[in-house]
């Protein structure tokens, strides 16, 4: 079987330019890089001027990131977002150094901007590409992406369905009925190979666009926030307006984080190389990540927290069939619009949330199997088991752990606790160096 079949379009192949500026919309639409953000703002009770300024300066970001990536240093269909994991310290790093007003942000952002720094340097020493070689074979990348998806999933059902906003029933309703349209799509561009051009490439923005029409009727759909919001504004909260300032508590406690955030971003990649059928050669790993630590400082300058590999994306080559790294680099331009252009970034920010969920559900799903994908293809001993099985439990056990278990622990372990990815690769890495065996791959 042609491993490259389910591919419409492959990461070389030449996109128009409408046509991947279409797709590369899907992709924004597809990923809730406005979340972190606004998590951020209210933990930090920033008001309106500084939560926007955030937003802004995590979409420009996220877009500069993207395009230096895709085009420059991994060379991979790879979008840039803001992670999850460092928003609780950050929120810690700010509260402790004074708050917003009170020189806070100075010392988050000088914290930042050294681990960055650190991360551009370990790509030009040539480091990380050995590290990854001695420490990362198939039995482990494929766990890891396993792991990926599988700690995704609660966040898509709980986070966009089961607990946001709204009525759960209506929640519930709204998601099922834009997964099944993206369903239906893609069963249509099955049975009707000729369609393809329109349902599998497109089917996510149709389901992300019946959805929100659906919820619109349903009076969900927030048009006064977006009819409000200014066409336009430039960023008002760079680094040039907070400042900076060093720490030494503040910046070891970033170190440590960006360290998790490699060991995510890895997953990613190993994600997408396994949804491409890409090889990741060893300059790929090097020059990766030094993309990662120049879209790490983009984040600082613009005044925002580390964008990072979103493993979102793979999932969304898996059911498009579209994996043009053009379509990417308009992604990444769609970012950066969207950093400046004020009510298109309240748009998204109004899609409900159970309407994402809806599409996130399946996106997650795809990712998960192909980690499973990768160790099918492999042929495992005893101790491959326990290398595979116990990051599986680790990471569901860190999705369902109490809060209050989390709460009570020291705040470097809460930090890892918040991330099932990056203990699910430590756990796989760990136990392969522990129990290694011989492997083959099956023809």
């Amino acid at each position: 079987m042609d491993e490259k079949a389910h591919l419409l379009i492959g990461p070389d192949e030449k996109v128009p330019a409408g046509e991947a500026t279409l797709l590369g919309l899907q992709h924004v639409l597809a990923m809730d890089v406005y979340v972190p953000p606004i998590i951020l703002a209210g933990l930090l009770a920033m008001g309106s001027t500084n939560s926007t300024a955030l937003l802004q300066a995590t979409f420009l970001a996220a877009g500069i990131g993207t395009i230096l990536q895709t085009g420059l240093f991994m060379k991979m269909p790879v979008s840039q977002g803001p992670s999850f994991v460092p928003l609780t310290a950050a929120a810690g790093v700010v509260l402790a150094s004074g708050g917003v007003r009170g020189g806070g942000m100075a010392t988050l952002m000088g914290s930042l901007l050294i681990g960055a720094l650190l991360l551009i340097a370990l790509g030009l020493s040539g480091v990380f590409q050995k590290i990854i070689t001695r420490l990362v074979p198939a039995v482990v990348g494929g766990t890891i992406i396993t792991c990926v998806g599988l700690s995704l999933i609660p966040s898509a059902l709980n986070d966009n369905i089961f607990e946001a906003k709204g009525n759960v029933y209506q929640n519930m309703e709204l998601a099922a009925i834009t997964a099944l349209v993206l369903l239906i799509c893609v069963a249509i561009s099955i049975r009707f190979p000729r369609l393809q051009k329109v349902f599998k490439t497109g089917s996510i923005v149709i389901a992300l666009l019946v959805g929100t029409a659906l919820s619109a009727t349903m009076g969900r759909f927030n048009a006064s926030s977006v009819a409000a919001a200014p066409w336009f504004s430039l960023p008002q909260r760079t680094v040039f307006y907070w400042g900076m300032h060093f720490n030494g508590t503040a910046i070891l406690t970033f170190i440590i984080i960006y360290a998790i955030l490699t060991t995510e971003t890895t997953g990613t990649w190993f994600a997408m190389g396994a949804v491409t059928n890409h090889h990741i050669t060893k300059q790929q790993w090097n020059h990766g990540i030094i993309g990662e630590g120049l879209s790490c400082l983009v984040a600082t300058i613009t005044g925002t927290t580390p964008v990072t590999g979103y493993s979102t994306n793979a999932g969304i080559i898996s059911i498009t069939g579209v994996a043009s790294k053009r379509v990417f680099i308009a992604a990444g331009f769609w970012f950066i619009v969207l950093g400046f252009c004020t009510k298109l970034s309240a748009f998204l920010a109004a899609i409900p949330a159970p309407v994402i969920g809806g599409v996130f559900a399946i996106i997650t799903v795809t990712i998960m199997l192909n980690g499973l994908n990768v160790i099918r293809n492999l042929k495992t001993g005893e101790s491959d088991l326990y290398v595979i099985g116990l990051p599986i439990i680790l990471t569901i056990a860190l999705v369902l752990i109490p809060k209050k278990i989390t709460a009570a622990a020291p705040q470097m372990v809460q930090y890892l606790l918040g991330s099932p990815i990056a203990v699910a690769a430590l756990t796989a890495i760990i136990l392969h160096l522990l129990m290694p065996t011989r492997r083959t791959q099956l023809n």
